[in-house]
């Protein structure tokens, strides 16, 4: 564990971009927030200025740059070629199997009972929107595997994000022992395989849960190519990221997508409170459509 002290000096050290190997000016920062908000929506504060420093340099060391200038200049006169590379070192994955646990036993308890009775078309469908690297998107299917019928039933999981990579490693379905060693022992030997990668143990999400699941980029601020309605939506810490009016246009989005009563889960530091008034709050962040 860091000490106090090395805290302080790392803090220290993280604000002075202008001295490091490799300078960012405030103008250079500046620049990638209006790109950043051009392009996705996201609107990037001082206190993530250390974490896209760093993931950017990464960038301008492999294109073999020296300076910001110079990878900010490629990235305008290269954006088909380099803007889904800048995107993907922007974007933030942070994510874990059944996270916000209370989300998943809502789904099973009272949402899927409820859709078992009311969907006289047999047809259930759910969006993670903003899946990173498919942990969410897998949980619901699990979950669903577990709580509906297995024959009779059309049930499927659209999983979304900006970020091909992520999306990739969600296709792949592979994740390592550190991914899902807090899980319990008999979800683990019912939806996971063991596979050797690279001479490491790694699980597989095994063929009958990947089977929900498509994996598709889609930036949220973009047009949707989604002709059908959602019976529930997951979009968790991810409007974070986006500003007030962003926030309400995209939640009028998300009622407009939804079937009459679809639900809603959100992220536990988000709040629909002053942003629009098309959801009615069933707590813990848990939301169902009401026009």
């Amino acid at each position: 564990m860091q000490t106090m002290r090395a805290v302080k000096q790392a803090g220290g050290q993280g604000k002075n971009f202008a001295n490091r190997e490799v300078p960012m000016s405030d103008e250079d920062f500046g620049c990638i927030k209006r790109i950043a908000k051009q392009r996705t929506g996201i609107e990037l504060g001082e206190h993530k200025k250390e974490m896209i420093y760093s993931r950017i340099v990464r960038r301008i060391r492999t294109l073999k740059f020296t300076t910001f200038q110079q990878y900010l200049t490629y990235l305008e006169e290269n954006e088909g070629a380099e803007l889904t590379n800048f995107i993907n070192a922007i974007t933030t994955n942070l994510t874990s199997f059944y996270r916000e646990p209370h989300h998943f036993e809502h789904l099973e308890n009272v949402v899927v009972p409820a859709l078992l009775q009311s969907k006289k078309n047999r047809k259930i469908r759910i969006w993670s929107a903003g899946c990173s690297t498919g942990e969410e998107a897998y949980t619901i299917a699990m979950t669903l595997h577990k709580a509906i019928p297995k024959k009779g039933w059309d049930v499927k999981v659209l999983a979304t994000d900006l970020d091909t990579n992520v999306i990739q490693h969600g296709r792949n379905g592979i994740y390592s022992q550190e991914r899902v060693g807090n899980l319990d022992p008999d979800i683990v030997r019912r939806n996971f395989e063991t596979v050797n990668v690279d001479d490491t143990r790694q699980f597989r999400v095994k063929s009958h849960i990947q089977d929900y699941v498509t994996f598709n980029r889609l930036n949220l601020l973009a047009e949707w190519p989604m002709k059908g309605k959602f019976d529930v939506i997951f979009c968790r810490n991810v409007v974070i990221y986006f500003s007030k009016d962003t926030q309400k246009q995209l939640f009028d989005r998300y009622a407009n997508i939804l079937e009459p009563n679809g639900h809603l889960f959100i992220g536990h530091s988000e709040t629909l409170h002053g942003v629009t008034q098309r959801f009615i709050s069933l707590g813990r962040t848990i939301y169902r459509k009401s026009h």
